[in-house]
């Protein structure tokens, strides 16, 4: 990873997807049970609209304890992206403590308090990229107000200017600089002090950060490297006894039989738990739960889905597309344009239905008693998960407690069916029970990124310049399913982001949005769900409109962001360092892409090695990253190794297909994750910029598959047009 010392491009100063602070943001402070400094900041509504929907406020929470210690309390869990560490960072900043000082716990669900502010989710809920973009400016301000709440005591007791004092880890010096005070003398002290006005709260700005923009080592790395880190696998109760699980195999499909008898003769083996869509065999330990279930003989009435087949939803799908759908952005005149175009080309695209296959597989760990449930499980939102079991279990929603776990995966945790499934057999057990699936349930009834079937159309002038534009996406809804209240007018926000907005200009736009269920199937959030599809399609298809003007693709998409720096600079650099334009050997192509999402600017160049017989190696990646200020450049670079060789993934391998109603991938021999020896050489190139952070944990998962596709159209003169590349 190389940031580059260049001049600061213009940008805006706050990303508009943050809330603002207002002279209505309110403090908080009182003592903590262990005599510390507990301080609560909340912040106003978005927006006025906002406040009349009720919508919650924001409250970070820091506490100081006697000792000095300062604990966090993370309102995102961790999933390996490294917001453990950068959250600390923005606090620790501002409340000029060292790094080292900060602990972290994980937030219980509570919307009131811990609610991410961005617009999309003003819940608690990690994702969509937001955590950093989110709580960028909270944790900083919760950091300086404590700060301001403790030099303000000190100065009380030396009866000076608490403006002329100054802080360094953790010590307030007095102006003369002879006498000092640390944080955990002043904490009683403090906890009396008058919260300051939000006005009197001034940031630093960036030229005074000490710690953020550096790269610290990882606050949670070394209890991973040790494993003592607790994932929600590793849970262990006193009396914990562990379940094995088989679900009906066909979405729909119901219990038919089951052999008890020989269940229960396994040694080790309890209980066999039913319900109508599932069985679990609960046993002292794995072992025993595994050869239970083995001999239950399990068998499936597979109901009204067993049927379905890849081939008839991608026909569903085809057909659908062939209507026009909810407009999402509509300027000028496209079919004018279009029909009186010197030249006009068609495509259409498929993408197909991808698995998180998370490295921990779905687990989760509950005790239902009769008036309370307790869960210990990894979630992406524990205060829908804690509605959601209330709601089941007919219990008041405070009388469900959930202990989060850190999350070996991205992304499947934003569904609560695996905790309500635990919930549902924990009923019957006395007990706490884990109930953990196997690698093959994981797979085989996860819920899948949309497959989707895009047509997109241009048309060019005589200088091979776009003057039209039509993008019709076509596929299920997350958001209509997960979210209702979002889905409008027919219109999937999230299905037709990075195609409403493409960084480009380009007149004469219009982009819609067909909806199209698939029957037997559940979909949900990837990593990055909208932009991941959108931006291979408008990629792709503006290195077409490369191609039809002969133009080089580098210097055709340039014409297309005279009118946008930040995308301009990132394409410039990207094309820069992996030496754009140098002759390649036979056999070899080199591709570009450029995306705006997540609040972040990217553009990825790929080397590919393309075999005889239509293999293809991806030799190098070359990645250019504006993400607004820059956090913490080791993780930035350690988000785009990640992100990259995830969408690699899926761009080579990735597919879920259906027979007879069934998934016919199980397991990592059938659904292929990239191996080490297969990674290619990733390098990644920071641009400087003072605007505020934005997303990058999905970010480079979405560009990546455009940039290895243009390559091999640069080798072979080949178009891909569906996903993965190794079906076409």
């Amino acid at each position: 990873m190389r940031e580059l010392e260049t001049e600061r491009l213009p940008g805006p100063v706050a990303n508009r997807n943050l809330p603002q602070l207002s002279r209505r943001s309110l403090l908080k402070v009182g003592a903590s049970a262990l005599g510390g400094l507990a301080l609560t900041v909340t912040l106003p509504s978005l927006s006025k609209a906002a406040s009349e929907e009720s919508a919650p406020a924001l409250n970070a929470f820091v506490r100081i304890e006697p000792d000095g210690r300062v604990c966090l309390t993370i309102p995102s869990v961790e999933m390996g992206q490294g917001i453990y560490t950068a959250m600390s960072m923005l606090l620790a900043e501002e409340l000029e403590v060292g790094l080292d000082t900060v602990t972290v716990e994980h937030a219980p669900p509570n919307d009131a308090l811990y609610a991410n502010p961005i617009p999309i989710l003003r819940q608690q809920t990690t994702g969509a990229s937001a955590s950093i973009r989110g709580f960028w400016r909270p944790l900083r301000l919760a950091g300086a107000a404590a700060r301001l709440m403790l030099v303000a005591a000190a100065a009380k007791q030396w009866n000076v200017a608490a403006s002329a004092c100054s802080v360094k880890n953790g010590v307030v010096f007095d102006p003369s600089g002879t006498k000092s005070l640390p944080y955990r003398d002043l904490l009683r002290s403090a906890a009396s002090e008058k919260p300051p006005a939000p006005d009197q709260i001034k940031l630093k700005s960036p030229e005074q950060f000490k710690l953020i923009g550096k790269s610290p080592k990882r606050i949670e790395a070394a209890d991973k490297v040790s494993g003592r880190t607790q994932f929600g696998i590793d849970v262990i109760l006193p009396g914990l006894r562990v379940a094995a699980l088989a679900i009906s195999p066909v979405m729909g499909g119901r219990l038919k039989d089951v052999n008890r008898a020989a269940a229960l003769a396994t040694k080790g083996v309890r209980q066999v738990v039913t319900i109508d869509r599932a069985v679990a065999i609960v046993a002292d330990h794995m072992g025993a739960a595994k050869k239970g279930l083995a001999a239950a003989a399990v068998a499936w009435d597979d109901g009204p889905n067993a049927s379905v087949e890849s081939k008839m939803l991608v026909e569903q799908l085809k057909r659908a597309s062939e209507s026009p759908g909810a407009v999402a952005r509509i300027e000028g005149h496209f079919e004018a344009a279009f029909a009186g175009a010197a030249r006009r080309i068609e495509a259409t695209y498929e993408l197909p239905f991808l698995a998180h296959a998370a490295m921990e597989p779905m687990n989760c760990t509950v005790h239902v008693r009769k008036e309370s449930c307790e869960i210990w499980v990894g979630t992406q939102i524990p205060t829908v998960t804690q509605a959601a079991v209330a709601a089941l279990l007919g219990i008041p929603q405070d009388a469900v407690v959930i202990h989060n776990q850190y999350i070996g995966g991205f992304g499947r945790r934003l569904e609560p069916d695996g905790t309500l499934l635990a919930v549902q057999i924990g009923k019957q057990v006395d007990g706490p029970v884990k109930v953990i699936w196997s690698r093959e349930e994981d797979i085989q009834h996860d819920i899948y990124r949309p497959y989707y079937y895009d047509r997109i159309s241009a048309g060019l002038d005589a200088a091979g310049q776009p003057v039209a534009w039509h993008h019709r996406v076509c596929g299920s809804s997350i958001i209509a399913r997960a979210v209702p209240a979002l889905f409008k007018n027919g219109l999937d926000f999230d299905a037709v982001e990075g195609a409403a907005e493409p960084p480009y200009a380009l007149p004469n736009i219009l982009v819609d949005y067909v909806r199209t269920e698939p029957p037997g199937v559940t979909t949900g959030f990837w990593r990055g769900v909208g932009p991941a599809h959108n931006v291979f399609v408008v990629e792709s298809f503006v290195d077409e409109l490369a191609a039809a003007a002969g133009k080089d693709p580098v210097e055709y998409r340039r014409t297309l962001l005279e009118h946008n720096p930040r995308a301009l600079a990132v394409l410039n650099l990207a094309a820069e360092k992996a030496g754009w334009g140098k002759p390649m050997p036979a056999g070899k192509g080199r591709g570009v892409a450029v995306q705006f999402a997540f609040g972040s600017y990217l553009s990825l160049v790929a080397d590919v090695a393309v075999e005889d017989k239509g293999a293809v190696k991806v030799e190098r990646i070359v990645c250019a990253v504006d993400c607004g200020l820059p956090v913490n450049p080791y993780m930035i670079d350690a988000q785009v190794q990640s992100g990259t060789i995830f969408g690699l993934t899926a761009a080579l391998r990735g597919a879920i297909t259906f027979k007879d109603g069934r998934v016919e991938q199980s397991n990592f021999d059938t659904y292929l994750p990239m191996r080490i020896e297969e990674t290619p050489r990733i390098e990644t190139y920071i641009v400087p910029s003072t605007a505020e952070p934005g997303g990058l944990g999905e970010a480079a998962t979405a560009i990546v598959a455009p940039a290895v596709t243009n390559a091999i159209f640069a080798a072979t003169g080949r178009r891909v047009r569906r996903l993965p590349i190794e079906a076409t």
